[in-house]
């Protein structure tokens, strides 16, 4: 299948492009505005399938409004009819095409121009009134507060918030492609105005909130829930706009004769995660916990973990090593420790079901 995407230099077509790159069943022709109009219809020879995603929404003049947007849009048009072909177009319009100022009335000229090219050729056609989309590589102080957010705080410059309690509708960008591919494929038969779920609302103030969280975890090392839905796609955006000298970022390192601790990571809810090292002989614990728990992996090394219970005094012991990963648990009421009985250095990644709390520790001496 040979299919053409306009605006192919845009936030979303760049999406797309990378998406569609990773199927061998599709070859991807390009136009953009650096290529002559008249060169589109050479473009358009074989083409199964149009992406129309040109657009102009930030003009110098008013009147780029209606030649980005609504001629351009007829000239394809013009153009597809001229093939004699009934190719199918999905068109990236605005919900302000619902609105009365400039850009609006030209999107919703496009959209007029799609739907009779559709009528008089039969062709399929499929218009998204998209909120506003956002995502890796979408321009920052442009027009996508999400954009302008994570590019400025992950760059420590200053953002504009005027009212907090705006609510704004926001769906992703992987959303988006995701839902365009489908249709390429046939997995939807609706044409015309389609729509692309799930769409997010969160006031500007939330966002930003959320936003700068991400920063300050770095930090603070206690992470946002960031594994589902608008969480999911508000972390992934932000890390886009770090660079590459801020791909990394340091932690603190505790040491003394008995070896390392370091912190890696915190949660709100589920506990931390960290490692130690032990120098051969050395042990390491010799507590218990009332209801704090934890679990312990040796990477490398060979460990003795030695346990006994509070009360009744019952022992048990178990040996680990690097070489064949075992998870070891620590249980409330029974004291514990780990030795390295190894002649080399030991490392044991470590979780804890809760943060630190110096004030409350859960800890209590007790070697065995």
């Amino acid at each position: 299948m040979k299919i053409l995407i306009t605006g192919a230099n845009g936030f979303l077509a760049k999406n797309l492009r990378v998406h569609l790159s990773e199927r061998q069943d599709l070859k991807v022709v390009l136009f953009s505005r650096e290529d002559d109009v008249e060169s589109l219809e050479s473009k358009l020879v074989d083409v199964d399938f149009v992406f129309h995603l040109a657009g102009v929404n930030r003009p110098k003049t008013e009147s780029e409004f209606t030649e980005g947007n609504a001629d351009l849009t007829r000239e394809l048009c013009r153009m597809l009819e001229k093939t004699g072909k009934d190719v199918p177009v999905l068109y990236t319009s605005s919900i302000q095409a619902a609105l009365d100022n400039p850009y609006g009335k030209s999107k919703l000229e496009a959209e007029q121009a799609i739907k009779s090219y559709a009528e008089k050729s039969g062709a399929s056609a499929y218009i998204f009134r998209l909120p506003n989309v956002f995502g890796k590589w979408s321009k920052p102080n442009y027009n996508s507060v999400v954009a302008t957010f994570c590019n400025n705080i992950a760059n420590d410059l200053p953002i504009q918030i005027n009212d907090p309690s705006h609510l704004v509708r926001l769906v992703y960008v992987d959303d988006v492609v995701k839902r365009f591919i489908s249709i390429v494929d046939g997995a939807i038969e609706e044409t015309t105005f389609c729509e692309v779920s799930p769409v997010y609302e969160i006031t500007v103030g939330d966002l930003a909130d959320k936003i700068q969280a991400y920063k300050s975890s770095r930090e603070n090392l206690v992470t946002e829930p960031v594994g589902t839905g608008l969480d999911r796609a508000l972390h992934s955006t932000y890390l886009s706009y770090l660079k590459p000298e801020q791909f990394s970022y340091p932690l603190i390192k505790h040491g003394d004769e008995r070896g390392v601790f370091v912190e890696m990571l915190k949660t709100k809810d589920s506990g931390q995660f960290s490692f130690f090292t032990a120098h051969p002989g050395i042990t390491r614990g010799g507590h218990y916990h009332h209801s704090k728990t934890e679990k312990f992996l040796v990477l490398k090394g060979k460990a003795l973990f030695k346990f006994r219970d509070v009360l009744t005094d019952e022992y048990y012991e178990l040996e680990t090593n690097g070489d064949d990963p075992v998870v070891v648990e620590t249980v409330p009421g029974w004291t514990h420790d780990i030795t390295n009985i190894g002649d080399d250095e030991m490392i044991v990644m470590l979780w804890a079901n809760e943060i630190f709390d110096r004030e409350n520790p859960d800890t209590y001496a007790k070697p065995l």
